[in-house]
């Protein structure tokens, strides 16, 4: 019974091995992805503050619209 005992505890160590690498490359997947996501938030960010800035940019674009028309109209009369 000892030596099956010893070939059995062996071959269960090679196993656990085995499902171990699988379990590490599972979570090097894992962590893949989340730098990934953390990538794609960064971008995401990103484009939002461009946006926010291009949207700034437009109201003040429009603000400077507006007090030109007033001059022109201001200096007609209304």
């Amino acid at each position: 019974g000892e030596r099956e005992g010893k070939g059995r505890g062996r071959r269960e160590g090679k196993v656990t091995t085995e499902r171990e690498r699988e379990r590490e490359r599972e979570r090097e997947r894992e962590r893949e992805r989340e730098r990934e996501r953390e990538r794609e938030r960064q971008r995401e960010r990103e484009r939002d503050r461009d946006e926010r800035e291009r949207e700034r940019e437009r109201e003040r674009e429009r603000e400077r619209e507006r007090e030109r028309e007033r001059n022109i109209y201001g200096k007609y009369g209304t």
